[in-house]
Order: structure tokens, then C-alpha cells, then sequence
């Protein structure tokens, strides 16, 4: 009888273990067929951004500028792409090659050509808005100017997102002002009324000013941020700050090579 029993708690165990093994089996082939799917799509967008960044010259400063930056955003993409892992990595890559076609969208603008197909949705987009009417404004001795067309006192664009749980809205600026944001994750003292100036009371923009200063901005409320959790599908783009690449797209790679440039002593205030 003590011979049967045993016979039998080994057939229940090795049963057990034969559910668990093929049901791990199947969790992992639906993993890596849900990273390679992903993988797949990033590739796409990557690749369409790339034959765009080739054959595109610009022929004025504001159309320079957004092809340098679609340039930034396709080797950040590529690097990101060949280092995922995860279905989140991933889609991240896909992220920055997206913020790159929404510049080359904006190169194309900028020189009066058709702007192409419409470009997916980016996380924080709708909620931050977009510029609406020309403002120009006095910030720590300087002039920042906002345009919703590029022009010779606006050739800096930025397709719109939240930086460093802040809302920008997409538009033409004299100069890149959210970018020592963008690296440092956090805004200087100043922000707040550089924030206040520029947008407040502008149609089309996602700024409140109060709930700026009191952090309302971290998730722009429960209920615009909502708005667009609908990107690609309802995906989780992960990072939504600044917004996935608005925070860097989890690369800092890309928005680290401007140290030459202005923003060492022309943004120490931020």
C-alpha cells in the first residue's frame, strides 16, 4: 500500500511540475513574440526616419536646426532599439524615432513643402497644447520669443510634451529653453515666471500657472494625462514626463551634446 501511495504522489508531482514548465514555456514564448512584435514596429518608424533624415537638406535656419534635431532623435532611436530587451525599451525607441519625424515634419514646414503623412501622438501632447499667437517676453535679461510659425526670431521647434513634468507646448521658440530641463529632469527658481509670461491666457496651450507652482504639472491632472494614455493603441509608453523622451525618452544620450552651445552660461539661471 506504502508502495502505491508513493507511486502516486510521484505521478501528482511530476504532473505538476509538467503544468508548470509548459505553462512557463508558453509565458515566454508570448513574451518574445510581444518583444519581437515591438521590436518589429519601432524598426518601421526608425526606418522611415532615417530615409527622411538622408534625403532631406535644409535650405533655411529653422529647417537646419529641426533636421539636426530629427538627426539626434534617429541615432538615439537606433542605439535604444538595439539595446531593448523588453517590450518597454522598445516601444521607447519607437518614441524617439516618432519625435524625430515630428521634426523632420517641421523642417518640411519650414521650407514650404508638404508636411507628409500625420505622425503618431506623443505622450504628453495634447495635454501641453500648442503655441497659438506670437509672444515675446523679458526673462532674466534676455528676450524668449514663442511663434506657432518658424521664422528668422523662431527657429527652434519642439513638437510639444511634458519636460520634467512640465507642459511645452508644441511651437517655434527663439531659443530651447526647456532643454537644460529636459537633461536635469527638474526646473530652475525662474521657470514658474517664465511659464507665466510666455503662455498665460494663450489659447490652445495646457498651462495653468498656479497649478504649475503647486506641482499640478507633475501629471498635467488625472484627467488630461488620460487623454492620452490612448497612444498607440493604448500602449504604456513608460517615462510619459517630458515625456518619454521629453524626459529623454530614457536616453540622455542624445540631448547631451550641447554643452558648447548657449546653454552654459545663458541658462545657469534655470
Amino acid at each position: 500500500m506504502e508502495g502505491v501511495l508513493l507511486v502516486l504522489i510521484l505521478l501528482v508531482v511530476a504532473c505538476v511540475g509538467f503544468v508548470v514548465w509548459g505553462a512557463s514555456r508558453a509565458s515566454s514564448s508570448r513574451n518574445a513574440a510581444s518583444l519581437a512584435d515591438a521590436q518589429a514596429d519601432a524598426r518601421r518608424v526608425i526606418d522611415r526616419l532615417g530615409g527622411q533624415v538622408i534625403n532631406l537638406t535644409g535650405t533655411n535656419e529653422a529647417a537646419k536646426q529641426a533636421l539636426a534635431d530629427a538627426s539626434e532623435r534617429f541615432n538615439a532611436a537606433g542605439s535604444q532599439i538595439e539595446q531593448a530587451t523588453t517590450v518597454k525599451q522598445a516601444m521607447l525607441a519607437k518614441e524617439s524615432a516618432l519625435e524625430g519625424l515630428y521634426y523632420v515634419r517641421a523642417a518640411r514646414i519650414a521650407m514650404d513643402m508638404d508636411p507628409g503623412p500625420e505622425v503618431e501622438s506623443l505622450p504628453g501632447q495634447k495635454s501641453a497644447g500648442a503655441v497659438t499667437e506670437d509672444r515675446r517676453v523679458e526673462f532674466e535679461g534676455r528676450q524668449i520669443e514663442a511663434s506657432p510659425t518658424p521664422s528668422e526670431r523662431t527657429p527652434n521647434y519642439y513638437p510639444g510634451g511634458r519636460v520634467a513634468g512640465r507642459p511645452v507646448p508644441a511651437g517655434w521658440y527663439s531659443e530651447p529653453w526647456w532643454k537644460p530641463a529636459l537633461v536635469a529632469g527638474a526646473w530652475g527658481l525662474g521657470s514658474v515666471l517664465l511659464f507665466d509670461a510666455m503662455f498665460s491666457g494663450m489659447h490652445g496651450v495646457g498651462y495653468d500657472a498656479q497649478g504649475f507652482e503647486s506641482g499640478y504639472g507633475e501629471g498635467y491632472s488625472d484627467g488630461l494625462a488620460a487623454q492620452d494614455a490612448g497612444y498607440d493603441g493604448g500602449g504604456d509608453m513608460g517615462g510619459g514626463d517630458g515625456g518619454g523622451w521629453f524626459d529623454g525618452g530614457g536616453d540622455g544620450g542624445g540631448w547631451g551634446d550641447f554643452g558648447g552651445g548657449d546653454f552654459g552660461g545663458d541658462f545657469g539661471g534655470f
